[in-house]
């Protein structure tokens, strides 16, 4: 490019691994989230194999989705969402595992994942500049991001669990939170200075346990408020709305700002 130092010409000509943000990516990634729960505790609790076999199951698909994120070198959809997806479902059995298993509850296990979230973001930042999900374009940088991503799906669910049953909100009264503060981000996106890349996460973080909300009451007995659907139908019907959502919304990398 005339005119263009060539180190930052080489960086403009890298393209993001990852979709450009919006209403469809957020409607999509509700569905993911929801599906992660219903999916999920399909494997840990309908198929009996427990959260700890249920997390080395979806890790070892979430660990092979990264691998195969990184090794491609354009920016796939159906790829991009097959992670997400495997990140949601780590992320519930995950969670499940040390609030429940390890005894620590919804209240010890999401002060724990913050904690591990925050450090991601900051390591991220202190060692490549930024967080912003245009300067995914790099190995290590995608390293940092799905690294991020999975600590943020796995405290969604330890906090989604926490406002239905410890705060005794219920799942549509945790759901009705969790969009309550996803309108706030939006707002101060539209209408504020704060960070965009600060904003993203904050919703990125808000989805799950929003979708932790639903699945819980799409499957949940009556009697604890939910509607016991069958997981495994749910689940389906929610991979099958995705998957329409692939194919149907536009799908574009976001913008490099590396």
């Amino acid at each position: 490019m005339a005119g263009m130092p060539a180190a930052v010409a080489a960086r403009s000509d890298v393209a993001s691994k990852v979709p450009e943000i919006t209403l469809g990516f957020w409607a999509i990634k509700v569905l993911a989230t929801t599906v992660g729960e219903t999916g999920g505790d399909a494997v840990s609790m309908s198929m009996g194999l427990g959260y700890l076999i249920g997390t080395a199951i979806f890790m070892t698909a979430f660990v092979a989705a990264v691998a195969a994120q990184i090794a491609v070198k354009r920016f796939s959809p159906s790829l991009y969402w097959t992670t997400i997806i495997a990140s949601t479902t780590v992320g519930t059995t995950l969670a499940d595992f040390a609030d429940r298993s390890l005894g620590i509850g919804y209240s010890g296990g999401s002060l724990l994942l913050l904690g591990m979230l925050l450090a991601s973001l900051f390591l991220w930042h202190r060692v490549l500049g930024s967080v912003d999900v245009g300067s995914v374009s790099s190995p290590q940088s995608e390293l940092f991001y799905w690294l991020t991503i999975m600590f943020s799906q796995t405290l969604g669910t330890a906090l989604g669990d926490w406002t239905a049953d410890t705060a005794g909100l219920g799942y549509l009264g945790a759901a009705l939170v969790f969009s309550g503060l996803l309108l706030l981000v939006a707002a101060l996106y539209f209408w504020t200075a704060v960070s965009h890349a600060l904003l993203f996460w904050a919703a990125f973080i808000l989805t799950r346990p929003l979708g932790a909300a639903v699945g819980d009451f799409l499957d949940k007995p009556i009697a604890k408020g939910g509607l016991e659907l069958s997981r495994y139908s749910a689940t389906l019907v929610l991979l099958g709305l995705i998957a329409a959502g692939i194919v149907l919304l536009p799908h574009r990398a976001a913008r490099a700002t590396n």
